[in-house]
């Protein structure tokens, strides 16, 4: 079978189910899963529109598994998570275990006290440890709202521990203010994460050592090195990116936030982009007015291993296969930390 005929069996599937079936893209995916996408967006807008999908029986996540894990967190009980491709992880994600991070948690209050630190968690993240978040009064972030959920645990008083990209953690702790020496790293793989007991007491936040493959591909010298090809260009990176990258800099921002600044440019402006590929080229073909590039190429092959064959397979076999579970126990502990992260969105009188 043809792409082409796959596309048309899975439109043919989405006109028969109507409401019943919504189908979510992350801005990630190759343009034919996007083209037959409901919702289209970043992991917040898409755990948002999940949220909100009340009388859709099915719900098709394409996008890595912790997302589909929290569309199932979100979603009601009389609705069912389904993901094309289970193998489809994070590494990122799987960088914070849940039995590393809790010997991490004992440590820090052993130094700390019970009630001196909030959990964080990116929402790159296992349920397990949104759940862990969740439990332990903390909550989930996404590139989009990081700074806000950090500010909403500094405003109580507490010192952060994020997990479990150390460099979306110390992008939002930099633009905070929080001097870098306030700022520190844990290693699992180290007694007390490798820091001494007063480099715990000082810290406001501990960052989780663990990274994303795509953006930490980026470097300094990728960004002067376009500056030299295209001098009137403006670059644009995604806070995933290291700290010295995202300096070099004109702007850093999330999926949507990069979204939103092509979309605003000036016609005729040349933008050049440091995040996944598949984003800058369908930039690029939305834009043709605009010069839009990436940095230099670099591929989320996760995100890749959704194709219109596997979401076929899913739609022809709906129910009987690539249904995404929760436990229950799991499943309450971090509804509480998406729900706290979903509040500290609502605007603010």
């Amino acid at each position: 079978m043809t792409e082409e005929e796959q596309i048309d069996r899975i439109r043919g599937h989405k006109a028969r189910l109507g409401k019943k079936l919504v189908i979510l893209g992350h801005h990630y995916q190759r343009e034919s899963i996007i083209g037959v996408s409901d919702f289209v967006g970043d992991s917040f807008g898409l755990s948002a529109s999940a949220a909100s999908q009340k009388n859709a029986k099915h719900i098709i996540f394409c996008g890595v598994h912790f997302m589909a894990e929290s569309a199932r967190v979100l979603a009601s009980p009389s609705q069912r998570v389904f993901q094309p491709n289970l193998t489809a992880g994070c590494p990122m994600a799987d960088m914070a275990d849940i039995d590393d991070v809790e010997v991490a948690w004992e440590s820090i209050q052993q130094v700390l006290g019970s009630d001196a630190v909030i959990p964080i968690t990116y929402m790159n993240s296992s349920a397990d440890i949104k759940a862990f978040c969740g439990r332990n009064g903390g909550a989930v972030c996404t590139s989009s709202n990081a700074g806000r959920v950090f500010e909403w645990a500094l405003d109580k008083g507490r010192k952060i521990i994020f997990f479990p990209d150390e460099h979306l953690g110390r992008n939002t702790a930099n633009a905070l203010g929080i001097p870098k020496r306030q700022q520190i790293l844990w290693n699992p793989n180290l007694p007390n994460g490798g820091n001494s007991i007063e480099d715990i007491r000082n810290a406001v936040v501990t960052l989780w050592k663990g990274f994303c493959h795509v953006h930490t591909h980026y470097t300094v010298e990728h960004i002067r090195e376009a500056r030299k090809r295209y001098p009137n260009c403006k670059i644009v990176v995604h806070p995933e990116c290291k700290d010295d990258v995202v300096a070099e800099a004109d702007e850093a921002g999330s999926t949507s936030f990069i979204c939103s600044y092509v979309e605003q440019a000036a016609s005729g402006a040349t933008i050049l982009i440091a995040t996944e590929v598949n984003l800058t080229t369908r930039l690029a073909h939305e834009y043709p007015d605009k010069t839009i590039l990436p940095v230099s190429r670099s591929l989320c092959h996760n995100m890749y291993r959704i194709n219109p064959g596997n979401l076929l397979y899913t739609l022809d076999n709906l129910g009987k296969v690539n249904e995404v579970f929760v436990d229950p126990e799991v499943l309450e502990g971090a509804r509480l930390a998406l729900q706290k992260m979903l509040e500290l969105a609502q605007p603010i009188d």
